[in-house]
C-alpha cells in the first residue's frame, strides 16, 4: 500500500501528527511519521528519528529503493550524523537557526525518500516554524507528487510557502495545539484529503478511477511543449493561439501572469522541459517597475534566453498595475486613472513615463536571446481596456511604449506591427504562426 510521510515538530505538536497517522493507517494507507522538531523531545515516537534527518545534510542516509533487500525504511550509515556544526545551531537553541537548519535537512531526506520511491505523498501540521520546515520540503518534490500543508498560516499570503509548486494549503483554523471538537474535524479532512490525492496517483490503487480511465481514450504521446502567458485582458488571443500550435502538434501550458504564474513559467523555462515561449503577456513588468501587487520579480523573462528557445514577446497588458480592493492602493497614487475590475482588483493605468521605461526594460531582456526571437506590437491595443473607447485607452502611452521598446531594441531582432487589437484573430495568428517558424528553424542566432 501507499507510504504517506507525516512530517512535523513532533517536540511541540507530536499527538497531532500521531492523530493523522492513525487516521491514514485506518484508511489502508501506510504512515511514516517522521520528526523535524529541533528545540526539545519528541512528545509522540516517530518512525524516523530527527537525527536521521539531519544526516540527509551530509548524504549519509542508507535509504533502500523499492525492490531491495532490507526493512524498507530510511537507515543510516555509522558515520556522523550530520554536519559538524549542527550540534552547536541545536544547542544555541536559536529558533530561527534551527528552523532553518531543519528546513534544509526535511528537503534533503524527503528528496532521497521520493527518489528511492520510499514515499507516496506528504502532510504536515504546524504554524509559522512547521509551516517554513514542512513547505520547503513539499517544495523539494516534483510537481505532480500529492504534498498537503494544514496551516495557521494558511488564509494569508501563502506565496513565500507555496512558492511555484502545487502545495495546497489547508487553514487549520484554531491554532495546532492539542485535539479538539474543531482540530479533529480539520485533522480528519485533511487526512481524507492526502489520503485521496495518493489514491488517485498510485498505480496498485483506485480501481474505480482506473475504470473510468479505462473508458476514457488513451492519452496522446508526449508533444514538444510551448509555454503562454495570459491574463483575462488576452485571453481571446492566446486562446486563438493555442489552438493554432496545438493543431501544428504542440502542448501548450498556459500561465495566469499573476505573479506567481510569471515565476512558475520562468522555472518551468529553465527546466530544460520548454520548445518555445509564446510570451504574449507580459504585464507582470508593470508591476514589478511600479509597485503593484502581481509581480514575477526581477528575473521576469530571462529564462528564455538561458534556455536559448525561440520565442515571441507581445507587450500585452503593460497599461496596467495591479492592486487589491481600493483601500489597498498607496495614497502615492492618488489622482491617477484607476478601473475597478472587480471588488477585489483595482487597475491603475501606466504612464507615457511608465511605459517609456518598460520599454527599455523590455527590450534589455529581449536583448540576451540568442534562439530566433520576434516581438510583436498591436497598434491598436494591448489589452481589452486599452483600445478606442475604453477606459485605459491612451494613445501616448502605447507611443512611448513601443517606440522605446523599438528604440533599445537590437537591430536584428524583428518587430512586427499589426495594426488591430491584441485580442484580434489575426494578431494571434501572427504569433502563433512566427513562433512555428522560429520552431522550425531552431537555430541560435
Amino acid at each position: 500500500m501507499p507510504t504517506i510521510a507525516v512530517l512535523g515538530t513532533l517536540d511541540s505538536k507530536g499527538p497531532e501528527h500521531a492523530f493523522i497517522a492513525d487516521l491514514l493507517r485506518a484508511a489502508g494507507h501506510t504512515p511514516l511519521l517522521i520528526d523535524v522538531g529541533s528545540l526539545d523531545s519528541p512528545t509522540t515516537t516517530p518512525d524516523i528519528p530527527r537525527s536521521e534527518v539531519l544526516a540527509a545534510l551530509r548524504g549519509s542516509t542508507g535509504i533502500l529503493p523499492v525492490g531491495s533487500s532490507g526493512p524498507g525504511v530510511p537507515t543510516v550509515d555509522s558515520s556522523p550524523s550530520a554536519p559538524a556544526d549542527t550540534a552547536a545551531i541545536l544547542a544555541r537553541r536559536d529558533r530561527g537557526e534551527c528552523v532553518t537548519l531543519m528546513a534544509r535537512a526535511a528537503a534533503a531526506f524527503v528528496t532521497a525518500l521520493h527518489a528511492a520511491g520510499r514515499i507516496h505523498g506528504i502532510i504536515s501540521l504546524g504554524g509559522g516554524g512547521g509551516t517554513a520546515i514542512a513547505t520547503t520540503a513539499m517544495r523539494a518534490l516534483p510537481i505532480g507528487f500529492p504534498k498537503l500543508m494544514v496551516s495557521t498560516l494558511a488564509s494569508g499570503q501563502v506565496a513565500p510557502y507555496v512558492g511555484t509548486t502545487d502545495i495546497t494549503m489547508m487553514p487549520a483554523i484554531v491554532d495546532v495545539s492539542g485535539l479538539n471538537r474543531v482540530s479533529r474535524a480539520i485533522f480528519t479532512n485533511a487526512a481524507g484529503a492526502i489520503a485521496g490525492m495518493v489514491t488517485a496517483n498510485h498505480p496498485s490503487v483506485g480501481t474505480a478511477l482506473r475504470a473510468v480511465r479505462s473508458d476514457a481514450p488513451p492519452p496522446p504521446p508526449d508533444r514538444p511543449l510551448i509555454v503562454a502567458s495570459m491574463f483575462g485582458n488576452t485571453t481571446a488571443c492566446v486562446t486563438e493561439a493555442k489552438r493554432l500550435l496545438e493543431a501544428a502538434g504542440y502542448e501548450v501550458l498556459v500561465f495566469a501572469a499573476t505573479g506567481n504564474g510569471g515565476r512558475a513559467m520562468e522555472s518551468l523555462i529553465a527546466s530544460g522541459l520548454v520548445s518555445g515561449v509564446l510570451d504574449i503577456t507580459t504585464t507582470e513588468w508593470a508591476d514589478e517597475l511600479v509597485g503593484g501587487v502581481l509581480t514575477a520579480g526581477p528575473d521576469r523573462l530571462d529564462a528564455t534566453a538561458k534556455a536559448r528557445i525561440p520565442a515571441i514577446i507581445a507587450p500585452g497588458c503593460l497599461d496596467m498595475v495591479n492592486f487589491g480592493e481600493p483601500t489597498s492602493v498607496p495614497s502615492k497614487f492618488a489622482g491617477r486613472l484607476f478601473y475597478q475590475h472587480n471588488p477585489q482588483v483595482t487597475l491603475m493605468r501606466t504612464t507615457p513615463a511608465e511605459c517609456t521605461e518598460l520599454g527599455r526594460i523590455l527590450a534589455e531582456k529581449i536583448n540576451r536571446y540568442t534562439a530566433p526571437v520576434t516581438v510583436l506590437l498591436p497598434l491598436r491595443a494591448i489589452s481589452v481596456i486599452s483600445a478606442p473607447g475604453k477606459p485605459f485607452h491612451s494613445p501616448e502611452a502605447d507611443t512611448a511604449l513601443f517606440s522605446s521598446l523599438r528604440q533599445h531594441l537590437r537591430p536584428d531582432i524583428p518587430v512586427l506591427t499589426p495594426d488591430v487589437e491584441i485580442n484580434d484573430p489575426s494578431f494571434a495568428h501572427a504569433c502563433a504562426e512566427t513562433l512555428l517558424t522560429h520552431l522550425a528553424t531552431k537555430k541560435p542566432r
